[in-house]
């Protein structure tokens, strides 16, 4: 009979590209790193060192932001400190919630339409406003910030 040989673990390799993907910054065909550069025109909602909150161009309802880091990652998890990204996306909630005097304001991680991590917060779809009056609600949000 053999004697089974332990081996110690080893933490997996990530292929070059994905490290290119997760922590090069910027990626040149990703629409969200055109934003952040400026490349790209956008109703920006917040902005600090890391992370970026802009109108989605196709808004769910009035104030639909979608949270970026500024750095390209492809996926939420993949971001090193996911407590400051959330700290963000609560504060645009909380300001969404006195802009459109609702409480319920939904959020979504899903990752399929944009390979740049990307967080939706947006009110309901039943608060009064024109969801495609950008500036306006870009204002409301910011005002209430």
């Amino acid at each position: 009979m053999e004697k089974s040989i332990a081996r110690p673990y080893q933490k997996p390799v990530r292929p070059i590209f994905a490290q290119y993907l997760l922590y090069n910054g910027y990626m040149p065909d990703c629409i969200f790193c055109k934003i952040v550069k400026g490349e790209i025109p956008a109703h920006i909602v917040y902005e600090d060192d890391d992370f970026l909150a802009f109108l989605d161009i196709h808004p769910q309802s009035p104030g639909h932001t979608q949270v970026i880091p500024k750095k390209h990652y492809r996926w939420v998890w993949d971001i090193p400190n996911t407590g400051k990204y959330f700290e963000i996306v609560t504060k645009i909630a909380r300001a969404q919630q006195k802009a459109f005097n609702d409480e319920w304001v939904l959020s979504r991680i899903i990752g399929d339409e944009i390979s740049h991590a990307h967080i939706w917060v947006f009110p309901n779809t039943k608060v009064k406003g024109d969801k495609n009056n950008f500036e306006e609600n870009k204002k409301n949000i910011i005002t209430n910030l």
